[in-house]
């Protein structure tokens, strides 16, 4: 009898781990896929510059930028370069529930292409 007490509390403490472990895989994915969400938003506005050969205003600007299901707000900050054919732009994402929380900050020098 006292063998089958100690299986089953070998047994129980396993499956409490596995379940704590399953816990933390499941916040990580969702991490995961908000990061990756962001990063395309990111992108997607710097292929725009570069494809729309958009020669952006020095400045900040603001905008939403969802992906999917996800609403995420997006931040692009544009300064000049010792070189004044070209511009660094950074965009940053941020979850529109918690804003002070940034996803991911991007960063790209693009050229005039006048």
């Amino acid at each position: 009898m006292l063998e089958v007490l100690v299986a089953l509390v070998i047994v129980g403490t396993a499956l409490g781990a596995s379940l704590r472990a399953v816990g933390s895989l499941t916040q990580n994915s969702s991490g995961l896929r908000a990061a990756m969400m962001a990063t395309w938003s990111a992108e997607n506005r710097l292929t725009q510059i570069r494809l729309g050969h958009e020669w952006p205003g020095i400045g900040n600007r603001s905008f939403d930028c969802p992906q999917g299901d996800l609403p995420l707000h997006c931040q692009e900050h544009v300064s000049g370069t010792p070189n004044p054919y070209f511009r660094r732009v950074e965009i940053s994402v941020f979850d529109n529930a918690n804003s002070e929380r940034r996803i991911v900050n991007l960063s790209q020098v693009v050229p005039n292409a006048r």
